[in-house]
């Protein structure tokens, strides 16, 4: 009588397997010879950069957005009993929690025992890793939103500043986006722009691609313009060292970017593709509309995010996100471990993000007219 089925068989992960060939044991090793390559690690960093709140017992939880109000003198004998317009206005915007997001892969025991490597924690890295990039993409496509949309307070009399989007260079062609003083006049603009919309100074970020980054600091390091006090490998990281008008200036390969992920290369960018950059390096962004499976927030499609859009500035309400199950790993264990022999270990994370406050969020783009609202 057969002891096993595979009626429910799992899909095994073949550490051991030669470029996913059919021999489970192809680069298992008597001695350990070498290093492992890793990938390329994408820092997730919109976590720390926008509202975060935590969820419980609820599916979603509302910002409150507090609108102006005005000042006058009093005239001796009259009483004050507030103003009569019920100013200050008060919106609210609602951020709810997409489906449960999650990575996992499939270990069998006997491979983790002949492997001559970690392979535990090198796969739960690897899923921490798909985890943060989803969760900074959609962070940054809602602030892409954001600076496309109109202040949440509508009350009559009472209007409230917007987002902004920002042209960078002058010509039609995409490798504006890349030019350090087209970079540099842009942040000086979004900077007097968050100062007309009261916004605070305290906060202030700006995110681009990383071959802009580089240009940046190439370019401009040295004459003023940027943060002398960051030298060395700081200045290199792009981890928020450097600023422009106080604005501190944070790399990623996860904005919306010329209508790609990381970096568009050919056309008018002037970018040539060095080859072998991976299947993660120029992706075109999915369609994350709330129509889409598992999603309840909008994040927009593929088409509403465009083929202009080249960097975002924001100040920390530009947007929030709301955590259910902040980041973790679960491993099967027990019975499930008997059946299968091995053991699947599972990244998981229940969160959701939107734009908040419009004003604090700003777009940065190419050629003659600016990306459209979605």
């Amino acid at each position: 009588m057969a002891q096993q089925s595979t009626a429910h068989q799992a899909s095994v992960t073949k550490p051991g397997a030669d470029n996913g060939g059919s021999d489970r044991r192809a680069l298992y090793l008597k001695l350990f010879s070498g290093e492992m390559f890793k990938g390329f690690q994408h820092n997730a960093i919109a976590r720390d950069l926008i509202m975060k709140r935590t969820l419980k017992n609820g599916k979603s939880l509302q910002f409150i957005y507090t609108g102006r109000t005005s000042a006058e003198y009093h005239t001796p004998g009259n009483s004050i009993l507030g103003n009569s317009d019920g100013a200050p206005p008060v919106a609210e915007k609602t951020v709810t929690v997409d489906e449960l997001l999650i990575s996992s892969a499939f270990l069998y025991e006997l491979d983790e025992v002949l492997a001559h490597y970690d392979l535990r924690s090198e796969i739960s890295r690897k899923i921490g890793y798909a985890l943060a990039e989803k969760y900074d993409r959609l962070a940054f496509r809602a602030i892409t939103r954001g600076a496309r949309a109109a202040s949440p307070i509508t009350k009559s009399n009472f209007v409230e500043p917007g987002g902004t989007q920002i042209r960078v260079g002058s010509s039609t062609n995409d490798s504006d986006a890349y030019g350090a003083t087209n970079l540099v006049n842009a942040f000086y603009d979004a900077a007097a722009a968050l100062d007309e919309k009261g916004v605070s100074s305290d906060g202030r970020v700006g995110v681009l691609n990383a071959r802009q980054y580089y240009e940046l600091i190439q370019q401009v390091g040295e004459n003023g313009l940027v943060n002398r006090d960051a030298q060395g490998t700081s200045r290199q990281k792009g981890n928020g060292i450097v600023e422009i008008a106080g604005i501190k200036i944070y790399k990623s390969m996860n904005i919306p970017f010329l209508g790609k992920y990381g970096t568009a290369y050919g056309g008018t960018t002037g970018v040539t593709d060095p080859g072998r950059t991976g299947s993660f390096v120029s992706v075109t962004p999915e369609d994350a509309s709330g129509a889409q499976t598992g999603i309840k927030n909008d994040y927009g499609t593929n088409t509403e995010l465009g083929a202009k859009s080249c960097g975002l500035i924001f100040q920390k309400e530009a947007a929030g996100v709301v955590e259910a199950i902040g980041p973790q790993v679960q491993v099967t264990k027990g019975d499930v471990s008997v059946i299968y022999q091995g053991d699947v270990i599972l990244g998981r994370l229940a969160c959701g993000a939107d734009y908040v406050n419009p004003a604090a969020a700003v777009e940065l783009y190419v050629g003659a007219s600016a990306p459209s609202a979605f």
